[in-house]
């Protein structure tokens, strides 16, 4: 090793590089990375780094170096001992994006084993995490070894970054959430992607977000982003494709914690109601995905027929009920789910006007659900397990003044005043239905076409 290659590096000239719109070597990225995990470099230092990188972007390059680096920067788990291929799916954030706790079970119920770690609210965003840990006694902070126990007996398992897993990404995330570092293709790929490889997964399944709700609100980033985590994954050895999908409204009926668990069970009962429709529908097409990348099926449509015979016949059900208990759940409230379900306020918003409704600030809508109680503004802070929205009319329908158009809960009633406010901002009317549909998935990234699209184009 050359003096040059040895030398130390020093955060600050590091951030200044960045700032001035340079370009850092996978050994800079890989002294930041392990700086984050033993917290040997200040909170405020890696702040101004993740801005500087907001500002400037990262490139291919540096978004693969990261992604690896944070991978690296703690404990990986080897999915080899349990005699299945393991597939996962991960969501660039949504409101009511509720995917997993469906998919996860689907797949599992084919034959699949799905290693899932996931994270916690992020911006206007729900958690995966704070949903399922509604449930009271349900334990995300697993060891891998228990990790392995839950998989190995029920196929799926859902699980949080712990101190030994992806470290580094723990805190850059907390802190990507506190200074407004969030939505930028390569720091979005890098965290993301360097959770699911800790899971040492066969392949993965991406939802990337378009529309108003989605971090990135441009479909060419998001195209961009897409394109650049199937790139990514698959040059770490992994099978992935990437769908985009609408976020132009919330997914599903519910936005929140525990509502969104109750709409996933009803749905896998079959008692979800026609709101739910397009939540089933998104479901099947990425466990479909899933199934296929995982060998089960030979194409994507029969696997999404399996993901339907699976939620039919209920198996689905059966392992998120196994996954739930052995994971130390109250499975019990999956029955009472009413006897449960006790906010600390409820309101019924009337529809303020009549009309269509042409159009969601799926954005705004989430601000409104993290503001009833159901995020948090700080990283640490407890969430409200009963706050959200369930939404009675979605994008299209004709509603009447005076209607129930939302139902709020909320952890107290001085809560309510903004969200409601937010709610009646985020909503256009129209006198006449739209002619336009918008596709629930729009575009399909492959490890071909993912290439091809980033030698195309100039970021």
């Amino acid at each position: 090793m050359s003096a040059t290659q040895a030398a130390p590096f020093h955060m600050v000239d590091l951030i200044l590089k960045k700032r001035d719109g340079g370009s850092l070597t996978a050994r800079e990225i890989g002294f930041i990375v392990k700086g984050a995990a033993n917290e040997s470099i200040p909170a405020e230092q890696l702040a101004a780094w993740l801005m500087a990188s907001w500002l400037n972007g990262l490139s291919i390059e540096e978004t693969r170096a990261l992604a690896v680096a944070m991978r690296d920067s703690g404990e990986k788990f080897d999915p080899s001992r349990l005699g299945k291929v393991a597939v996962d799916k991960h969501s660039t954030g949504g409101v009511g994006d509720k995917t997993s706790f469906l998919v996860a079970p689907l797949a599992a119920a084919c034959g699949l084993a799905v290693p899932m770690i996931s994270g916690r609210a992020l911006g206007h965003t729900g958690g995966t995490l704070d949903k399922l840990e509604s449930i009271p006694g349900f334990r995300t902070a697993l060891t891998l070894q228990e990790f392995e126990a839950v998989l190995q007996r029920y196929g799926a398992a859902i699980i949080s970054q712990t101190s030994s897993v992806v470290p580094a990404d723990r805190v850059l995330y907390a802190l990507r959430d506190r200074t407004g570092t969030v939505e930028k293709p390569g720091l979005i790929a890098a965290s993301i992607l360097s959770k699911k490889l800790a899971a040492g997964l066969d392949a993965l399944v991406l939802d990337v977000k378009t529309g108003s709700g989605s971090f990135l609100r441009k479909r060419a980033d998001a195209e961009y982003l897409g394109a650049l985590m199937v790139a990514t994954a698959e040059a770490a050895g992994t099978k992935t494709v990437a769908l985009l999908t609408d976020m132009g409204q919330p997914l599903g009926r519910t936005a929140g914690n525990w509502i969104e668990i109750a709409e996933c069970v009803a749905l896998m009962r079959g008692q979800a109601a026609e709101a739910s429709s397009d939540l089933r529908e998104l479901s099947l097409h990425l466990a479909g995905w899933m199934i296929h990348l995982g060998g089960k099926e030979e194409t994507a449509e029969k696997g999404y027929k399996a993901a339907a015979n699976a939620l039919e016949d209920g198996s689905a059900l059966k392992v998120f009920s196994e996954m739930i208990a052995a994971q130390g759940g109250d499975i019990s409230v999956l029955d009472d789910q009413k006897g449960f379900h006790k906010p600390g306020a409820t309101y019924v918003l009337e529809a303020w006007q009549s009309g269509y409704v042409e159009a969601m600030d799926t954005m705004e809508l989430g601000w409104a659900v993290q503001r009833l109680g159901a995020g948090r503004d700080k990283a640490g802070e407890p969430v409200d397990p009963h706050a959200g929205i369930e939404f009675h009319a979605k994008r299209g329908a004709r509603v009447e003044k005076g209607q129930p158009f939302a139902t709020l809960y909320a952890t107290s009633t001085a809560r309510l005043e903004e969200p409601i406010a937010r709610i009646k901002k985020a909503i256009a009317f129209s006198e006449e239905p739209s002619a336009d549909e918008i596709p629930l998935v729009s575009h399909i990234f492959t490890r071909e076409n993912a290439e091809a699209f980033l030698r195309d184009t100039v970021r």
